[in-house]
């Protein structure tokens, strides 16, 4: 695909393109003035993180884990099970449009949730994803939307 080029083969630049170390320096001074050795906040690379104080090593990577999280999937659903210690089951409804039919089908999925809240059966609760808790829980609890009538 791509050959080394030989020494004999050397590249020549275009005639137009020639350009004179001394052209070079008056055209950084009529630029910007003189030519500095350290990189100004306009020229440091877009993700790089400025340097943390000794005292504050684990702020940076706060900073880090903030903007990585971005935008967690919710959802909405009924508590269909509160047996467990600071774990609900949540049954989460949502409609399908048939692909043969053309009519809409109601699916539910069942997720566990890390509950702190102390919801109970029949609540509307709104769960988020979260890190893996446990074999089977992969979701928390952030709000109870509406309590259950009793």
């Amino acid at each position: 695909m791509f050959r080394r080029k030989k020494k004999e083969e050397a590249v020549e630049p275009i005639s137009g393109e020639e350009t004179a170390p001394s052209e070079l320096s008056s055209k950084a001074q009529a630029a910007g003035g003189e030519e500095s050795a350290s990189p100004t906040i306009s020229q440091a690379p877009v993700g790089a993180e400025q340097a943390a104080p000794a005292g504050a090593a684990g702020a940076g990577n706060a900073v880090k884990s903030a903007r990585a999280r971005g935008n967690r999937v919710q959802k909405v659903g009924i508590v269909s099970s509160d047996k467990m210690q600071k774990t609900v089951v949540v049954r989460v409804d949502r409609l399908v449009l048939h692909r043969k039919y053309r009519r809409y089908v109601r699916r539910t999925s069942k997720f566990m949730a890390h509950d702190d809240l102390g919801s109970t059966t029949g609540d509307r609760v709104r769960i988020v994803e979260t890190r893996p808790l446990s074999a089977r829980k992969r979701w928390r609890v952030v709000e109870i939307v509406q309590k259950a009538a009793k």
